[in-house]
């Protein structure tokens, strides 16, 4: 009977232990409440204007969607034949994208499709892009929330 009680006990205090730590990781996971959600961006050096869109405004979570991403310089040209890089992930969990998302198309007027994206759960992501183009190279983070 006693040895029951002490299992019950010591039971009860690790479950306690389990939610407790459950719940600091919710709250301590939650995205900074200044977190910058903009899609249009100027890049790190300013050498171009980035922005980016779902190409299906509705995507979900856990499905491949594609993205389009417009690169303009700062005066507002479009670039053409720019060659852009995608990395991300969430700096939160330390983990990258769950894809190897890649431009596969250059669609006109600065303008580029970038497919195999996916997020794989709820929470801040950061999409990174490297662009290389004629004016230089220079990189841009866009934050995301789902």
């Amino acid at each position: 009977m006693l040895r029951s009680r002490k299992v019950i006990v010591i039971s009860a205090v690790l479950l306690a232990i389990v939610l407790a730590v459950i719940a600091y990781m919710m709250i301590a996971m939650a995205p900074p409440s200044d977190l910058d959600l903009s899609r249009s961006r100027t890049t790190a050096k300013g050498l171009f204007a980035v922005e980016i869109a779902p190409e299906n405004p509705a995507f979900e979570r856990n499905a491949l969607h594609s993205w389009i991403v417009t690169v303009k310089t700062p005066g507002g040209e479009p670039v053409e034949d720019a060659q852009i890089s995608v990395d991300g992930g969430m700096p939160q969990h330390g983990h990258g994208l769950p894809t190897a998302p890649r431009v596969t198309a250059p669609l006109g007027e600065g303008r580029y499709r970038i497919e195999g994206v996916r997020f794989n759960m709820s929470g801040w992501w950061e999409f990174k892009l490297h662009v290389k183009a004629a004016a230089g190279e220079d990189d841009v983070t866009f934050n995301l929330s789902l």
